[in-house]
């Protein structure tokens, strides 16, 4: 990439894949974006830029480097692949440019309890990396395998296709609250629909809901 490149993408500003740095300050925090990435299409984290998108550089590149791969190789499991440039702004400065590969095995967690093997799995939304719900969490390793799913089109099934007769979209509280079941099977339900390709989800930062991919399927 060359500087021309480079401030024709920070141009762009943040957003589903791409995220400024100013520098590796606390690099556990910057895994979130990079685990982000993985668990999505993939993206650019760009350290040596501010923000607003002004390119300020490092005067210790390596020394960012340094700790930023280890922080993703110690904290970011499954393991995520990426490649790493040097982009020269100045005689003194440079910026990295860590280029995340999209992980085929998902979801990728960030690791913080190492005894345990604890960590928190993210996806972006818009230039955000928030922490991904137990339904998406589930839908994303099920879409990594490669499989058809099917399901049982029982009684909760059929309610729910009745509820998306006066609604375009639920999430799993009111989905259990309708049909008078737990909280847990509303979920289930929910994410066996979505990885049989009946249901979309849609993460937000106030929450998941869900919408029919092909409405006049079920509802005609």
């Amino acid at each position: 990439m060359t500087i021309q490149e480079l401030r024709k993408l920070v141009s762009q500003g943040e957003g589903a894949r791409l995220e400024f740095k100013r520098k590796a300050t606390y690099p556990v925090k910057i895994m979130k974006e990079v685990v982000a990435f993985a668990n999505q299409k993939g993206g650019k984290l760009l350290i040596g830029v501010d923000d607003d998108g002004t390119i300020a550089g490092l005067k210790d590149a390596m020394e960012e480097e340094f700790v930023l791969e280890n922080a993703i190789k110690k904290h970011c499991k499954p393991a995520v692949n990426y490649s790493l440039s040097h982009i020269r702004i100045t005689d003194k400065r440079s910026v990295l440019v860590f280029d995340i590969e999209q992980s085929a095995k998902k979801p990728v967690f960030l690791i913080y309890n190492f005894k345990r093997n604890i960590g928190r799995a993210y996806i972006r939304i818009a230039d955000k990396s928030v922490q991904t719900s137990r339904e998406v969490r589930k839908v994303l390793q099920a879409n990594s395998v490669q499989r058809d799913i099917g399901f049982n089109y029982g009684e909760h099934e059929q309610a729910l296709m009745h509820c998306f007769k006066s609604t375009s979209q639920i999430n799993v509280k009111d989905f259990a609250s309708k049909v008078n079941i737990p909280l847990l099977k509303a979920s289930d339900i929910l994410i066996r629909l979505t990885i049989a390709n009946v249901l979309e989800v849609h993460p937000t930062d106030d929450g998941d809901y869900f919408t029919m991919k092909d409405i006049h399927r079920f509802l005609s």
